[in-house]
This record gives structure tokens, sequence and C-alpha cells, in this order.
């Protein structure tokens, strides 16, 4: 059987979607009247100066059960099946309106709900793809991802408070007094909403550092195939930093690093980063 991986744009892969032969569905990205398309026509740069203009932040919205039904039809066209991933269920609509259209296909297509965003999502993308190429039915491939898709760590430390006020994450004192103190709070996923798990103190260095030492003693074991460091546009050194931090702490036969799409950044704000990988 021809098995085609499919996502929401929410999983954040970048140019290793096309590399490993998955396919994108964008959701939307309104400023003002216009409407643009995550990773298509809309960058993060645009995102920071419509806010820095407005004070406001960007809607955001999923697909329609119509546009779902259209883009699985496209798909179906070259494959016999297909297996979709969706932004957690707790954040976006996406889940359930992928979930209706995809009841039109008579079982040809499966729907995910990856309970993650970002390159947490893009970790059970890219498994899938792994199984798939690794020759899995479609029934496997989904039952070995349901089993790990709580085993993801999907967490970041933003630099700044700023968006998640605008998002009604925080209120205007926790900003005031955490951007006061440099203290930033280690955002993380659990069971497919985000909560504060954490918080440091210092500049965005110090932070990092003991974040991934954090993480390396929550986790002691953990799946080595790959880890993914993504940000929001963070300043280079800081990136830097990170990746020879991860590699000293951890044993990654790959670290990756991407740079979090639209949807992403309309929400957590510039120079956020997250150390995202699957434990066991």
């Amino acid at each position: 059987m021809n098995i085609k991986i499919t996502s929401d744009s929410t999983c954040d892969l970048g140019h290793l979607a096309q590399e490993r032969n998955i396919h994108i569905l964008p959701l939307q990205v309104n400023l003002d009247s216009e409407v643009y398309h995550d990773g298509v026509d809309i960058t993060p740069e645009d995102i920071f100066a419509f806010v820095a203009k407005t004070k406001i932040l960007p809607k955001t919205s999923a697909p329609s059960i119509g546009e779902y039904e259209d883009f699985f039809r496209e798909q179906l066209k070259t494959a016999d099946e297909l297996i979709h991933f969706n932004i957690s269920s707790k954040s976006s609509g996406s889940y359930s309106f992928a979930k209706q259209a995809s009841e039109s296909f008579g079982g040809k297509v499966r729907v995910i709900d990856s309970k993650a965003l970002s390159s947490g999502q893009g970790l059970l993308v890219l498994k899938a793809a792994d199984l798939r190429d690794a020759g899995k039915t479609s029934q496997e491939i989904e039952e070995e991802i349901l089993k790990l898709r709580d085993r993801v760590n999907t967490s970041f430390v933003p630099d700044q408070l700023d968006y998640l006020h605008k998002g009604g994450r925080c209120s205007g004192m926790t900003m005031f007094v955490a951007n006061a103190l440099k203290i930033h709070p280690k955002i993380v996923m659990n069971d497919g909403q985000l909560t504060q798990g954490g918080k440091y103190r210092g500049h965005m260095v110090r932070c990092i550092s003991q974040y991934i030492d954090d993480l390396k003693e929550q986790y002691p074991n953990y799946d080595k195939t790959r880890c993914f460091i993504t940000h929001s546009t963070a300043e280079r050194e800081l990136v830097e930093f990170a990746i020879a931090k991860v590699k000293e702490t951890f044993a990654f036969d790959e670290v990756i690093e991407t740079v979090a799409g639209s949807i992403i950044t309309s929400h957590c704000g510039k120079g956020t980063l997250g150390v995202l990988f699957i434990y066991e």
C-alpha cells in the first residue's frame, strides 16, 4: 500500500517535509483583513512587524472541514491511504475538523491528534515517516504513534512574555515582574495543553543552560534518533550555544535546528527556544 504522511503546518518541519515526502496543509494567519497561509506567503518577521505596529496579536485559524476534504482528496490521487497529524486538539479546532473530513473517505484517512505543537508534533510526523519507510502498515504506524505521543517532550523557554500577555496567558503584573527580574518561565505541553513547568532567572544563555541540564535529569532515557532545537528567530549566539550544549549533554544521532512558523510565532513571540525529543 502507498501510504502518505500529511500534517498541519504547525509541525514546523520546514525543508524536512519535502525531503521526507511529507505533505503540509497550512493554517491561516489573519493580519487585519488580509489572510495569509503559514509557511506559504507570510514569515515570522511579518508577524513581528504587525504586532509592533498594531500592539495586537494576529488571529490564527484552522482550515475548514471542506478545506480538509479538498486536501485529503488531492493527496489520495497519488496514495492508497493517508495518515494526517494535527496540532493538539486543546489548542485548535484543527483535529475536530480534520476528523470530520476524514469520514468522507471510507477509512482511507487516519487522523491523529498529536497532543503537541511545533516540532513536538514534527517529531511524531517524522517518526511516522520512519515507520512508513520501514514498510509498516497504516494501522501499525498509527498504533505506534499513539503509544509515543505521550512521551514527547514539548517545552520552550520564552525570552519575553509580551506575546503571552497579549494572548491572555499571563497577567500584566506577571509580565512586568518577570521582565524586571529577568524571569523566564518554562512552558511545557502537558496532556495536550500548555502549562508552566518551572522558571529560570537571568540572561537567556544561563536560563537555556539550566533548562537543558534539567531536561537531561528529568529524561535520562530517551530516543536517540533525533532532537529538535526550535526557536522563534532567537539570537544566533543563543541558538549556537543551545546546539553545542545539547550535543555535549545528550547523545542524539541528529540535532536539528528549526525556526517556528507563523502560527507558533504568533503566540510565543520572538526569542523563544525549545529543545524537543521523544523520551522513553
